[in-house]
């Protein structure tokens, strides 16, 4: 009986971590802080120095979990990382997640070998558990708050995240058998080392991601088990890629990489489904790595763990990180904020705990060290992530209105998916022509009662309308569905007038009297969108020029169709500036004209 009371205890704490972990995440984003932070803190309220008092050692466990969770993880990640976005920046990005980490790893180890009186091998031991940037806390931090980056820049940082891993841990695992021999080996058998686990993961990754989406697409499973089939194809790769001597974590991340840019059924279930494990996955991992450390032990090592967590931040990462990025023509700008998005987490702790299993020498340095360096990394860095995008003239102009979205998967086909909105007195989605043509409306629910498009005409507020939606630009129906901002509502009120995407920005700076640049004069107004927003417009992204405001209103194929102008003031001042030049308007009416007679 004790042995089962034990277990029911052990499941009732876990999901009360579980639950208050969930809620912790409310507190985390009204305050900002760096969510991963705040998991680590609970299990170490849990553990044997806070209140929980739960003795907690368990390393193989620990490694387990850490595996299973990081698996699924960076399936996500690789899933939901678009190849389109690759272009120009696939080079860069693995360059950083080779050269950089190894290059960031001997910075450290100097420093290392230096505060902790160890060999330089021991020191490169810790370069290397602290010298990769941590996909979770990076996909996280990069997402939430409304923080959109530009999509260079984003890019580069997910993919360099995503895939950094494996070297970090082969560096580990390599210097972890030097120390345990006692001789170091040779550049030849590293640089073999790692060119195998690149070789057979990226094989591997490739291969379980066109099978699985093969098999999905192609068994007919009940409803509920396509995302647990998806998931657990995921860890099948992973597994099988480790007892093959390859990268499991890279062919984890390239499996989702090739499964989430293929035609898949049940994508929105599957999505969502990806979505919630990959939460749970995050708390229960930093959870346990929060119970596995001993708060009491990490006071001898505070100052030197600083003095190298400060190392990293401020000169190791970023020599790395400008040197690797040198010959692309990145902006310094850029560069900066790249080099600062070198967030520390759970692989690192994940890492330190592999010296402990193989009773490497000083495995409790370590161990601590990389717990203290994780800390600092996520306090300082992970809570100005937002301030600095945006200080460097990083960060998109672009929000990202909570909606109510219903997706709704049709069996038989992959080209179209449900997707159902409530529809407010506010919503853009009422303004005449603002629905975009690749979404088609299939039913609107009003009063209770089900209408087909041609009774349900116009929306209405309080209707719930369904659209027909290819599943990749579902989610750019949101804006049409959100409630009116404050900002937007005055804009709105001042009026505004529709211009082709094809229209030069000449055309409308001639037409309101503005000032823009020689070199835009022969743009349109679709390349003043795909250059702002780096060739990914979505509805209702604003551009501002020479004081007026050109939103997205119509998108085909990335380049806007169709933008809306509105003029800073109160009501009627669009009309008033319109009666102030007919001619221009004129003009501007003819001109528009004259293209659409040359394009018949």
């Amino acid at each position: 009986m004790e042995s089962i009371n034990f277990i029911n205890t052990l499941l009732l704490l876990g999901a009360f971590l579980a639950i208050v972990g969930i809620f912790s995440s409310l507190i985390a984003e009204r305050f900002g802080a760096p969510l991963l932070l705040v998991f680590l803190i609970i299990g170490m309220l849990a553990g044997e120095d806070g209140p929980g008092g739960l003795p907690f050692n368990d390393y193989q466990l620990t490694y387990l979990i850490g595996s299973l969770a990081l698996a699924i993880i960076l399936f996500d990640g690789g899933s939901r990382t678009r190849l389109a976005s690759f272009r120009g920046t696939l080079v860069p990005s693995t360059i950083l997640a080779t050269i950089g980490v190894v290059l960031t790893a001997a910075i450290v180890g100097v420093l290392a070998a230096y505060v902790l009186d160890l060999s330089y091998a021991e020191g490169l031991l810790i370069g290397a558990m602290v010298g990769s940037t941590d996909a979770a806390a990076v996909f996280f931090l990069l997402h939430s708050g409304g923080l959109e980056l530009k999509r260079r820049v984003g890019t580069v940082l997910e993919i360099e995240s995503a895939t950094n891993d494996p070297i970090a841990v082969l560096m580990t695992l390599v210097l972890v058998q030097m120390l345990l021999a006692g001789a170091a080996a040779t550049g030849w058998q590293i640089a073999g080392d790692i060119a195998k686990q690149a070789l057979i993961g990226t094989a591997m990754g490739i291969a379980g991601g066109f099978a699985i989406s093969w098999l999905l697409n192609r068994t007919p499973l009940p409803g509920g088990l396509h995302p647990v089939f998806v998931l657990s194809g995921a860890v099948l790769v992973y597994a099988a890629t480790a007892l093959l001597q390859g990268s499991g974590l890279l062919a984890v991340f390239l499996a989702g990489l090739v499964v989430g840019n293929r035609p898949m059924r049940a994508y929105a279930n599957i999505a969502n489904f990806q979505e919630a494990t990959t939460w749970l996955c995050q708390i229960v991992m930093f959870t346990v790595l929060g119970l596995l450390v001993t708060p009491s032990r990490l006071v001898v090592y505070v100052l030197p763990a600083l003095a190298i967590a400060a190392w990293l931040m401020l000169v190791a990462r970023p020599a790395a990180i400008w040197l690797c990025l040198l010959p692309f023509g990145f902006r310094w700008q850029e560069t900066t904020f790249i080099s600062w998005v070198g967030l520390r987490g759970a692989v690192s702790i994940f890492l330190a705990a592999i010296p402990t299993l193989s009773n490497v020498p000083h495995a409790d340095v370590y161990f601590n060290i990389a717990f203290v360096v994780v800390l600092a990394s996520l306090l300082v860095q992970g809570w100005s992530i937002a301030p600095a995008a945006r200080w460097l003239g990083l960060a998109l102009p672009r929000s990202r209105p909570a909606v109510r979205r219903v997706e709704l998967d049709l069996p038989g086909q992959l080209e179209y998916e449900l997707v159902g909105y409530p529809i407010d007195e506010d919503s853009a989605v009422l303004r005449p022509g603002a629905l975009p043509h690749w979404a088609r409306l299939a039913l609107v629910v009003r009063d209770n009662a089900i209408l087909m498009p041609a009774d349900a005409k116009p929306l209405r507020p309080g209707d719930h309308a369904y659209f027909l939606a290819p599943p990749h630009r579902a989610r750019r129906l949101d804006s049409l569905f959100a409630a009116r901002t404050a900002e937007e509502a005055e804009h709105e009120a001042a009026g505004e007038f529709t211009f082709n995407g094809l229209t030069q920005l000449e055309v409308v700076a001639k037409l309101y009297g503005l000032a823009i640049p020689p070199q835009q004069a022969k743009a349109t107004v679709a390349d003043l969108f795909a250059e702002r927003f780096e060739g990914k417009p979505e509805l209702g992204d604003p551009v501002e020029i020479g004081g007026v405001r050109l939103i997205a209103r119509d998108i085909v194929d990335d380049r806007v169709t169709k933008a809306g102008l509105q003029i800073e003031g109160g009501a009627g001042s669009l009309v008033n500036t319109l009666l102030a030049r007919p001619r221009r308007l004129a003009r501007l009416l003819e001109t528009l004209r004259a293209r659409r007679r040359g394009k018949q």
